[in-house]
């Protein structure tokens, strides 16, 4: 068998265990409140971590001045809550204009 299949296999099975953990142990392990209060932060941690480099990066470069503008925008927009739809319309809206002056 093709070991790049096995590595895809084994990964496929090993995401699929962990997403079956949580409903599987939802019970039956008591955490400490200080361990759910981390475990809240940490995932707050993580995608504002996810949003900056999303944000900021192409590839290995600075994605330039009008992307994290639009999602600053973007971020104002769903903060005041607006609609999804227009905040990702504003979002992208932002960007486009920005990129159309000739902002990177």
């Amino acid at each position: 068998m093709n070991p790049q299949l096995v590595a895809v296999l084994a990964l496929a099975a090993g995401t699929y265990a962990f997403r079956l953990a949580g409903p599987a142990l939802h019970g039956r392990v008591e955490l400490p409140a200080r361990v759910q209060e981390l475990l809240t932060t940490a995932a707050t941690v993580l995608l504002v971590a996810l949003l900056a480099t999303g944000a900021l990066m192409a590839g290995h470069e600075f994605a330039g001045w009008a992307r994290p503008a639009g999602v600053l925008a973007g971020g104002v927009l769903a903060w005041r809550r607006a609609p999804f739809a227009l905040v990702v319309v504003g979002a992208a809206a932002v960007t486009a204009l920005l990129r159309l002056a000739g902002l990177p």
